[in-house]
């Protein structure tokens, strides 16, 4: 793996606002293609590789806290177990994911969290560098077949699920989300759904019929939220989740792999994998240095590395529901002419199956929702 420097496209403002991404220069610098990471083809079979492997190894840690009634540890609202449980027990079908993996193309991957519920930097990674990569390195290829599969997944889900029409949510305020739910809504379009953008705020209960309705008093039958399971349950409409038959995408027992408690479940269960980090819920357990991470925490909040050569810490209102410890591995730092540039690999589940990544950097070792997002390609 190498980074690259380039010349970027003089117009690419105007073609990354033509295939939807209107939010690339959010907060400043966002997308950048000042640079890229080239691939070898033995990286890319690896990367899919380790990723459909941890998919499976959360898959087997969920079932172990379900068997083990370990749901205290993950701070799930009692009045919301029966609802995770259910959901797991019916094989409810997940859509997507994304692992954030630190990689320096020489070393295993190593696992710092699963985005399993609310994964964004989507219509980057599945878009955006697809376009990118036709302009600028027409011939060569890319590990992102993310928007196909998102097609395919949504018309396995369709037919499984039994559901035509469908909702799509998120809070409103957000540009980010509304653009990843805007292209969202087109990819289920494409695989034949018919789908119904709202704000959560928009969501209402029928109590009469129990139901959850739109604010045209339409049925939500099925909905896709771009909206963390943890602030659905605090929410007042939250009560109402488990006496309704809406179904949920992603569905609950994401809830389970989404947080960061699931961390020292794998480590127990897969002690010593290549591919994990040594984690646990009390900072006992290291000699050495170690991240203490809040279980619910989003975009590198309330992020405390405790290292020999200095603590850095980002702020945020997170860890209320308590922590896990995890052994420190310092992202890969791609530095140039003195300025930092550490990497961070996010690496796309689709159903069950690895579907590409996207790469982030940022000055910072603390990969935020400011650090920037470039493309890469294989040949």
């Amino acid at each position: 793996m190498q980074r690259e420097l380039l010349i970027p496209r003089p117009d690419w403002p105007k073609k990354m606002e033509e295939v939807g991404f209107s939010f690339h220069s959010i907060d400043g610098i966002y997308w950048d293609e000042r640079a890229c990471y080239h691939l070898t083809t033995g990286e890319v079979d690896m990367l899919e590789s380790v990723t459909n492997e941890l998919h499976q190894m959360c898959i087997d840690a969920a079932q172990r806290v379900i068997d083990r009634e370990l749901f205290n540890q993950f701070a799930i609202p009692s009045e919301f177990v029966s609802v995770v449980v259910d959901s797991w027990n019916n094989d409810e079908p997940t859509l997507f994911g994304r692992f954030d993996l630190s990689w320096d193309g020489k070393s295993p991957p190593k696992l710092l969290e699963y985005n399993a519920d609310t994964p964004t930097s989507l219509i980057e990674a599945s878009v955006a560098q697809w376009y990118w990569l036709q302009d600028v390195k027409n011939g060569a290829d890319q590990f992102n077949s993310i928007h196909e599969r998102l097609i395919t997944r949504w018309r396995e889900i369709s037919a499984e699920a039994g559901i035509q029409n469908i909702h799509m949510a998120c809070a409103g305020e957000s540009e980010e989300d509304v653009g990843n739910l805007d292209y969202m809504c087109d990819v289920a379009t494409q695989a034949g759904l018919t789908p119904n953008f709202i704000d959560i705020n928009q969501l209402g209960w029928d109590a009469v019929g129990k139901r959850f309705v739109d604010d045209r008093d339409n049925e939500i039958a099925a909905l896709f939220k771009l909206y963390p399971w943890e602030w659905m349950t605090r929410e007042a409409f939250g009560r109402n989740i488990a006496s309704s038959s809406t179904k949920f995408f992603e569905p609950a027992w994401k809830m389970l792999l989404s947080n960061k408690a699931i961390l020292p479940v794998l480590w127990e269960m897969f002690p010593d994998h290549p591919n994990l980090l040594p984690a646990f819920f009390t900072p006992q357990k290291f000699n050495g240095d170690f991240v203490k991470k809040p279980l619910l925490s989003r975009e590198g909040a309330n992020i405390n590395i405790h290292a020999a050569s200095g603590e850095v810490s980002t702020g945020g209102e997170y860890g209320e529901e308590g922590y896990v410890y995890q052994a420190h591995h310092p992202l890969p730092n791609f530095a140039v002419n003195g300025e930092n540039n550490y990497m961070v690999v996010g690496s796309w589940i689709i159903g069950d199956e690895a579907a590409g990544i996207g790469i982030r950097e940022d000055e910072s070792p603390i990969t935020k929702n400011t650090s920037r997002f470039l493309p890469h390609y294989f040949v």
